[in-house]
């Protein structure tokens, strides 16, 4: 749920500012909100040695260097930001480095074909009146060059071949010449190694400080807590003698303000955020609920104050999504094993444990789906081997599509309860029975356009009542010639949104069928190869694997979408919340 706030305002004199604001982070409560720009040279000076401190650890956790293990040291290094520096000025002569021998290996290319030579001898034999040149001529015109000149072939490419030119005179063809190159292929590639060399060394350099990027990590986590306390301490309000700090505070925390404040004898007022603040969002939910706290985060995404808290629903739909796009017991078991040997690995790394229970959940949906589809890595062999799904019916392509309705009816029912229990006792609540109404309207209309079934005659009489609720409380209010405009307004901006929206939970269906074609199509063609042991496990091998990486970026691509944008849109969710971020000690930490 998203938990109530107090606007909370804490009044002291402008000689203990600093002190009453090392009190304020102490508790860890309050979300400031600036009374005026916070600017100062401190500040500046703050946000240039984070970003020097940003691009030291960006260096260091480049895959090149993080690949070499160290014992990373949490103490910060005495001189940081020399050290700081020092990489970062490793780091341009690498790229530069890497640039020039980018320039070389396509010098070696170009040249390769011509044999080494000295372009130098050339220039020296020029001057004793011997001309010599490398030209591109088109074979079939070779016998048109001018007499005098000696031509040998040195090779062909596409019907051109590469000459050499050489005369005594100055050579005048019509042909394009070949620029000479600094230096010959040999000198070329010397200057290569040698630049591979200087690479490798600055590399090692760089290499060497992997030591300190925990130490470079707590720096950045200082720096940033420096920051917030310099702008927060900027952007205090004065009136005269007097500073005052405004913000936001969980309302379960306000006895303990009121209470720091009668200690350190500061005024404070605590009152209801008014509907112009910009009130921050702080979730607090049961253990099961804050499982999808990370694909939050992965998406960053977070509802405004005033809007709905769906967690609970984004969980369990994201959950059966999943299950049924993947839909096979054999890959729900191998992401449940790569989950716990990923946690057995980075379970002390992961700042959020969550992540790993809630990929048990999504493991866990998908066992249990392909059990009762009987789909264990494909579904035809585990069929042709004697094995029965517990539920048959869900293999019925069309019972399966008018789930996959029923689910998005369901689901977006869902969204307008919510919607509708917060409005009440608005008349205006009426206005979400009334979408209701026709979403399991449009259910039946979707069965009957696309699954071809019975039309129910009482669905005329749903769309009729359905329609008059929306138009007549969508606004409610005396002037019943603008309640009706509004309302009619409404419903044309939405009715067909909303058939459209139910019919689109059809993808559920698609992508997981598609995903159970891909594994059967990879066992057939194993099967192809008869006793070629080999063979078959390597296709067998890498079709399930690509099928299993497809299978997540499905859910994430489909299933998110219609909890984020469907359901949300009918939910009345916009997702433009404030991430609560109080002001803080460094080592605080906070459980939402």
């Amino acid at each position: 749920m998203i938990v109530p706030m107090k606007k909370a305002t804490v009044i002291a004199q402008a000689k203990d500012a600093p002190d009453a604001l090392v009190k304020l982070r102490s508790l860890g409560i309050m979300h400031v909100e600036h009374q005026k720009q916070p600017r100062g040279e401190d500040i500046a000076v703050l946000k240039e040695d984070l970003a020097l401190a940003n691009r030291a650890i960006e260096i260091l956790s480049a895959p090149e260097f993080l690949k070499q293990k160290q014992t990373q040291q949490k103490q910060a290094p005495i001189d940081w930001q020399f050290i700081a520096k020092h990489l970062m000025d490793l780091y341009k002569r690498l790229i530069h480095l890497e640039e020039y021998a980018l320039t070389l290996r396509a010098q070696v290319a170009q040249w390769q074909p011509w044999g080494d030579f000295d372009p130098a001898q050339i220039e020296a034999l020029r001057q004793k009146g011997i001309y010599i040149g490398l030209y591109e001529v088109p074979l079939k015109e070779i016998k048109t060059l001018p007499a005098g000149l000696i031509a040998r072939q040195i090779y062909a490419s596409a019907g051109v071949g590469y000459y050499l030119l050489i005369a005594r005179q100055e050579i005048k063809v019509s042909f394009g010449e070949i620029p000479l190159p600094k230096m010959g292929l040999e000198d070329i590639r010397k200057r290569l190694y040698e630049d591979g060399r200087m690479m490798a060394i600055i590399r090692d350099d760089i290499c060497k400080y992997l030591a300190y990027l925990g130490g470079f990590k707590a720096i950045k986590a200082q720096l940033v807590k420096k920051i917030e306390f310099s702008e927060a301490l900027r952007g205090m309000g004065q009136i005269e003698s007097f500073v005052y700090l405004r913000g936001f505070i969980p309302f379960d925390k306000a006895i303990l303000l009121e209470k720091t404040a009668a200690r350190e004898n500061w005024g404070f007022l605590i009152e209801e955020p008014s509907a112009e603040d910009v009130v921050p969002t702080l979730i607090r939910n049961p253990r099961w609920v804050a499982l999808i706290r990370p694909v939050f985060r992965l998406l960053e995404i977070i509802p405004g104050y005033r809007e709905l808290d769906i967690s609970p629903v984004f969980l369990l739909f994201l959950s059966l999504f999943f299950g049924m796009i993947i839909g096979d017991a054999g890959y729900g078991a191998l992401y449940f094993l790569l989950t716990f040997l990923l946690q057995k690995k980075f379970s002390r790394r992961a700042k959020d444990q969550r992540v790993f229970f809630l990929f048990y959940l999504f493991s866990a949906c998908a066992i249990f789906w392909g059990l009762i589809t009987g789909t264990v890595f494909g579904q035809d062999w585990y069929l042709a081997a004697g094995f029965k799904p517990i539920i048959p019916i869900l293999n019925d392509l069309k019972f399966l599509q008018a789930f996959c309705f029923f689910l998005g009816a369901l689901h977006l029912t869902l969204a307008h309860a919510m919607q509708g229990i917060r409005k009440m006792p608005s008349l205006a609540a009426l206005t979400d029975l009334g979408w209701i109404i026709l979403l399991w309207s449009g259910f039946f209309i979707a069965r009957t356009l696309i699954l071809d079934a019975t039309y129910p005659a009482f669905v005329n009489k749903m769309i009729i009542s359905g329609i008059a609720l929306v138009v007549i409380f969508s606004s409610p209010q005396k002037n019943i010639l603008k309640m009706l405009a509004k309302g009619l307004g409404t419903l044309a901006l939405s009715l067909m949104n909303n058939f459209t929206d139910v019919v689109s939970y059809v993808r559920i269906f698609a992508v997981g069928l598609a995903g159970v074609t891909i594994s059967n199509t990879v066992n057939a063609l194993a099967a192809g190869f008869g006793d070629n042991f080999l063979l078959k496990a390597l296709i067998l091998f890498l079709g399930h694997s690509i099928n299993m990486v497809l299978g997540p970026m499905s859910v994430l691509v489909h299933g998110v979408r219609l909890n984020v944008l469907e359901f949300s849109g009918h939910a009345g969710l916009s997702w433009s919340g404030v991430s609560y971020k109080p002001l803080e000690d460094l080592n605080e930490e906070r459980s939402l």
